[in-house]
């Protein structure tokens, strides 16, 4: 097996320039140069065995934040060809800001569902996940909360908790209640999901399901993974029991379906590997692939007849989710973010 050139990083990169961390395409033709937001430990597994399959390196530089700006800043310099993202906001914002340039693949078309592929092309999902309610097994009932909308009801009053509004999983929730509901009712809704807030938004995912284990509050708003994340934490075994003390609801089941949220991927607009990028795309969104994202971190996988992790598939298989487009979802995020402030949700 060739070794990948793994390349570590934390947080913002710009203690490392350019050259120290990837490999310009002239000194090595099959090669392809990765800028992921995507943890290392969840995509090296991954590309590895594309590195295997098609003898084609992968250079990755992975940060926490900074890398759109970073990638806008090397504009026709940067060696980047491909960028990989946990959430569709920043798939959102590269595209955005002229970033990225359009994907032109068959095998990816077979692969990946339409609703989960830009209609312009500029992005491919490669993972999904649901932003659900986790639900205290000892105070709320079976079927008492069926929809998103439900969360303003005034019976919830002081027992919801959630992150910051303008975290992007919630802007996301909140672009996509805009697209049903317009940004009337949107911010009618925020506004009564406020009312019902046990607390000022804080903390993680996680962080509202412990919540709910102390009391603090009934309902929770999270990302489906988080349970998988939090049912098999050996180091943090306290988890286990937050996971444990909830039931995992999937909203709006009678209608349009649970929103969904991607990771995903884009060829940026300069890349000097653009062929090599594609060909990785096109690993990343085939069987193989696929079932080794949903078996490290308990994520959908976007293509159809993909086996599911055996957790995901005990707790979370039989659910539908909404098939909105998500391009459409992401243009309604500036809006909600205003509607976070406008409602004051943060504060």
């Amino acid at each position: 097996m060739l070794t990948l050139n793994r390349l570590k990083q934390a947080a913002a990169l710009s203690v490392l320039p350019i050259a120290a961390t990837l490999v310009p395409a002239q000194a090595q033709a099959e090669e392809v140069n990765i800028y992921s937001y995507r943890q290392a430990f969840l995509i090296e597994p991954i590309l590895d065995a594309f590195t295997e399959e098609t003898g084609i390196k992968a250079n990755v530089v992975f940060a926490k934040k900074g890398l759109v700006e970073r990638l806008e800043n090397e504009g026709q310099n940067s060696k980047a060809d491909l960028v990989l993202t946990a959430d569709s906001g920043r798939l959102y914002d590269v595209v955005n800001r002229g970033l990225t340039q359009p994907i032109d693949s068959a095998v990816i078309d077979a692969n990946i569902p339409a609703h989960y592929r830009d209609p312009d092309g500029q992005w491919v999902a490669l993972t999904a996940r649901s932003r659900i309610v986790y639900a205290s097994k000892e105070r709320v009932k079976e079927g008492e909360l069926k929809t998103y909308e439900d969360l303003a009801d005034p019976k919830w009053k002081g027992r919801i908790c959630t992150r910051s509004g303008k975290h992007s999983y919630n802007l996301s929730l909140i672009g996509s209640m805009i697209a049903h509901h317009g940004e009337e009712g949107a911010e009618k809704w925020l506004e009564g999901v406020k009312a019902n807030l046990a607390r000022k938004p804080q903390g993680n995912d996680r962080a509202q399901v412990k919540a709910v284990k102390e009391g603090v509050c009934d309902l929770a708003i999270g990302n489906t993974y988080y349970f998988g994340k939090m049912l098999h934490n050996t180091k943090n075994p306290e988890q286990v029991d937050w996971a444990n003390s909830v039931n995992l609801i999937f909203p709006n089941q009678g209608d349009r379906g649970a929103h969904m949220n991607i990771t995903g991927a884009a060829v940026t607009k300069y890349a000097p590997n653009k062929e090599a990028a594609v060909k990785l795309i096109e690993f990343l969104s085939g069987a193989k692939a696929q079932e080794m994202y949903a078996q490290v971190n308990y994520e959908f996988p976007v293509r159809p007849g993909t086996p599911l992790a055996g957790l995901v598939k005990e707790h979370m298989s039989d659910f539908k989710g909404d098939q909105l487009s998500l391009a459409e979802v992401a243009k309604n995020r500036a809006a909600a973010a205003k509607l976070v402030d406008k409602v004051g949700f943060d504060n």
